[in-house]
């Protein structure tokens, strides 16, 4: 079992940025795919970016994309989440998940067996 720990959370003005880490405890990292999701209030929880034990990155569909990276350091077992060019509608608590199985979707709540406690991220406009 794996236990993660979110931080870097916190209030931006728009524009800003922002980087997460995921930690973790309990088993080696290298061994997991990890994701990010966030929910914002009143929503369903949404998929941000995932990256694979093999380095591959999956990214939301939507603009996130083009101002969020993902990266994992297996050495120090944390996975980031870097935020730039914020906007208020990114505002929401980050989750980070993990999961070793293999061929479950990645991109849904479903994919991933093991959660953080989330960590806020505000972003006033």
């Amino acid at each position: 079992q794996v236990q993660l720990v979110e931080s870097g959370g916190g209030l931006v003005q728009a524009g800003g940025s922002l980087r997460l880490s995921c930690a973790a405890s309990g088993r080696t990292f290298s061994g997991y795919d990890v994701g990010w999701f966030r929910q914002a209030p009143g929503k369903e929880r949404e998929f941000v970016a995932a990256i694979r034990r093999s380095g591959g990155t999956i990214y939301s569909l939507d603009s996130v994309k083009d101002r969020f990276s993902i990266s994992r350091n297996n050495a120090d077992n944390t996975v980031s989440l870097q935020m730039n060019s914020l906007k208020p509608e990114d505002t929401a608590v980050y989750y980070c998940a993990a999961d070793q199985r293999f061929g479950t979707p990645r991109t849904l709540v479903s994919g991933y067996e093991y959660w953080g406690q989330g960590t806020q991220v505000t972003v006033s406009s």
